[in-house]
């Protein structure tokens, strides 16, 4: 027994000299191959400034001995904070971010709580990609988790603290509520851990390292949820439109940036033959094609959601990476929050989806089942494939491998997944960096050569807003940059814009892009309208740039808008119609004689062609309670004053009637704002910002905008954004006048002129 007891002393005199945590993992758990060409690859990286550990074989982790463990009283308090301050937006102690009043029912009863705490918002610890991504897959298998995001002793009171808040929400695109506090809650550590609770009680607490899905699931058992958990629910969609109003949830934090051209544009990839580049600008929701002058030639997608169609049609959740295959002119699209691989037919202008693959593609042709879908009562008859660990979750980088495959890794390179090109079908899936990286070695040598000749102060500005892992720098900029003709291009996620530098002189400079008009309406301005179609007040007056009443007989009206831009801006070049939204309802409606008016085709926002759809095949409405759009809205920019004009025509009926006119106008700052100053970029800054954020609508302040505009290097007069138009013009119309017979009616032709000014 002594013997023993003088063996178990040693051996723990031995351990002791590892500190906890401190785990020896066998060289044999990778290869020696994969070991030694991903130290090759590291070693590749370091030319751009940063170091790699050279072994695999030892890594640190958290003790595992009580990998979920329950909260102590005093770190309840937690919760109990949360709980409290979720009725007011802003209080002594806290800030929500992506919060709005009107969400009174985000908490009910029984109600399954998973709070994300820790130093989100600071570079501690590892980067907030790779956590938001674990809460993205949490939110798609446990869709009925309301999930918060916390983080004390910070302050929000800084402009630069704002503005590094904006640039995260954006980059990571964070759509569930954050609440910020200065209070101190020792027990929380700068390593995130997750916190389950049932309505704030008996709470479970999970390490972001030692968190496992499987875990997570007996937790829910154990806390007695009652939360429907299957192999299905991963992606949770039956038809493209089913249960979109889940679908759709988009960051509501300082929402005005959504009026710059670009927002987040993150990856691009060329067609070189066809002298085409296609730009994900992935938080429009959408695929722009230009050409290398910057014209743009086509755009695919309408608005954020998940539907196939037709490119002005179909819908898009955050695109990522895309890949151009000249076999069949089609470009393959990584649909990052949809988790999909989507393929857009450039010839036929049509998206479909390749992942998941439906089991029936025969879908019933008739009128009766067209509306069901539309309205998201689709039968359940469309399942897609059985979904397991190795499903897509948050993927975004995109390439093809020699064997007519794809690999699709997520942003932060944690998972690989190999898929047929021909069946969509997932042959493999890889997890860990190191595994990855050994299969996207060929890929990221080729993109990191590509960086490499950016100008160092580019590539640190880039690179101080993207994903960043301590093994591979720069993992958020290895899809935005590729090669076209003679020039290296990257995105500019930071300037919002497209770079390029040219190979011969190595000078850099942003594009300039035109034929905006191809972009149309905004979704973000013309989904508002459908409210108009059940809401008889329409929209608030506190969203509205000018509303004007009239008295007129009933007849023709000829309503001509004169538009003043605000003040030191320009318009980009001349209004499109297809920037402009007119619709007329109640006693007005569309003039069909003016159909021969020049230069009208008619074009208008897809979410009315859907209306109007709904309305012809499946409804007899009256005329005069038809909502019905004026599609000869024209616009004419050479006229005097350099005013802006938007003409339409509507005939009006005795009664009450109102025209709503929605527009995009793209505008950038004078050149002449600043004679010969060039280094004034605070006064330009300031102004685009006033302009974006009008009468202080955003919680944040303007030296928020400002200070994220100024983190960019290129010249903000170059910067375009949208001015948003929306005026409501108000008839009252009289009885018609009687001829002297006492029997005919007089119609009457009247014009009127609306002055707006949007300065």
């Amino acid at each position: 027994m002594s013997l023993r007891n003088r063996h178990i002393r040693k051996f723990s005199s031995f351990l002791s000299q590892f500190p906890p945590g401190y785990h020896y993992q066998p060289s044999r758990r990778l290869p020696n191959s994969v070991a030694s060409s991903s130290t090759h690859l590291f070693q590749q990286c370091n030319g751009i400034n940063t170091r790699f550990p050279e072994r695999f074989s030892v890594s640190f982790r958290h003790s595992t001995i009580s990998q979920q463990s329950r909260f102590s009283p005093s770190e309840t308090h937690l919760l109990s904070f949360i709980k409290s301050a979720f009725d007011q937006l802003q209080g002594p102690n806290h800030f929500w971010l992506n919060k709005v009043d009107e969400n009174k029912d985000f908490f009910k009863k029984d109600c399954t709580i998973l709070v994300v705490a820790g130093r989100l918002f600071e570079k501690v610890g590892p980067h907030p990609g790779v956590i938001f991504e674990k809460v993205k897959l949490l939110q798609q298998r446990f869709p009925s988790i309301k999930v918060i995001g916390f983080q004390d002793r910070c302050s929000v009171c800084s402009a630069d603290d704002q503005s590094q808040l904006i640039q995260l929400i954006m980059e990571e695109y964070i759509t569930f509520p954050v609440l910020l506090s200065n209070k101190n809650f020792p027990k929380l550590t700068d390593e995130a851990c997750f916190i389950l609770s049932k309505d704030f009680k008996n709470p479970l607490v999970f390490t972001e390292k030692d968190l496992d899905i499987a875990m997570l699931n007996k937790a829910f058992e154990e806390l007695s949820l009652q939360c429907e958990v299957n192999n299905t629910a991963v992606h949770n969609l039956k038809s493209s439109w089913s249960k979109e109003v889940e679908i759709i949830k988009e960051p509501q934090f300082f929402t005005a940036l959504r009026n710059l051209l670009l927002y987040f544009p993150a990856c691009i990839s060329a067609d070189e033959s066809g002298k085409r580049l296609f730009l994900s600008d992935s938080n429009h929701h959408r695929i722009i094609i230009f050409d290398g002058n910057g014209k743009i030639l086509d755009c695919i997608g309408s608005c954020p959601g998940f539907e196939d169609g037709e490119f002005d049609s179909a819908k898009l959740l955050r695109p990522a990476a895309s890949f151009y295959n000249d076999t069949d002119d089609c470009l393959y699209i990584i649909d990052s929050e949809n988790h999909a691989v989507r393929r857009a037919d450039l010839e036929r202008r049509v998206l479909e989806t390749v992942y998941p693959t439906s089991s029936s593609h025969k879908r019933s042709t008739s009128l009766w089942s067209w509306i069901r879908t539309k309205l998201g009562f689709a039968s359940d008859d469309v399942k897609f494939e059985e979904q397991d660990s190795g499903a897509l979750m948050c993927p975004w980088h995109l390439m093809k491998s020699e064997d007519n495959t794809f690999l699709i890794t997520s942003r932060s390179f944690e998972n690989l997944w190999v898929m047929d090109l021909a069946s969509g079908v997932i042959k493999e899936a890889v997890k860990g960096l190191p595994n990855t990286l050994e299969f996207c070695r060929h890929f990221i040598l080729e993109k990191v050569s590509l960086l490499k000749t950016m100008p160092d102060y580019l590539l640190q500005q880039q690179s101080d807003a993207n994903l960043s892992l301590e093994r591979l720098p720069y993992a958020g900029l290895l899809s935005c940059v590729t090669t076209f003709e003679n020039h290296i291009l990257m995105c500019d996620t930071v300037g919002q814009g497209v770079l390029k530098l040219n190979r011969e002189s190595g000078i850099s400079s942003n594009f300039h892009f035109s034929n905006l008009g191809m972009l149309g309406l905004p979704y973000w301005l013309s989904f508002p309208l459908e409210r108009f179609y059940a809401v008889a007040a329409g929209l608030s007056v506190g969203q509205t740039d000018h509303i004007q009443q009239f008295s007129l007989l009933p007849g023709r009206v000829d309503i001509r808008l004169s538009i003043d831009i605000p003040k030191d801006t320009e318009i980009v070049e001349p209004l499109h119609e297809s920037c402009i939204w007119c619709q007329a309802r109640g006693a007005a409606t569309e003039l069909s004689v003016v159909e021969s008016v020049a230069g009208s085709s008619g074009k208008v926002g897809v979410a009315q062609q859907w209306y109007d759809e709904l309305d012809n095949l499946a409804f007899e409405t009256p005329e005069s309670e038809l909502v019905i759009e004026d599609g000869n809205a024209t616009a004419d920019t050479n006229s005097q004053n350099e005013r802006i004009h938007i003409d339409c025509v509507v005939n009006t009926s005795p009664g009450t009637s109102e025209v709503i006119i929605y527009a995009a106008l793209y505008l950038k700052l004078r050149r002449n704002l600043v004679v010969q100053d060039d280094n004034n970029q605070e006064k330009f800054a300031a102004r685009i910002s006033n302009i974006l954020n009008p009468q202080g609508n955003e919680r944040f302040g303007g030296d928020s905008c400002t200070k994220f505009l100024l983190k960019s290097n290129r010249d903000l007069r170059d910067l375009i954004f949208i001015k948003p138009l929306h005026v409501r013009i108000k008839f009252n119309s009289h009885n018609h006048p009687k001829a002297d017979n006492s029997k005919d009616i007089i119609l009457t032709d009247s014009s009127i002129n609306v002055d707006v000014s949007l300065n």
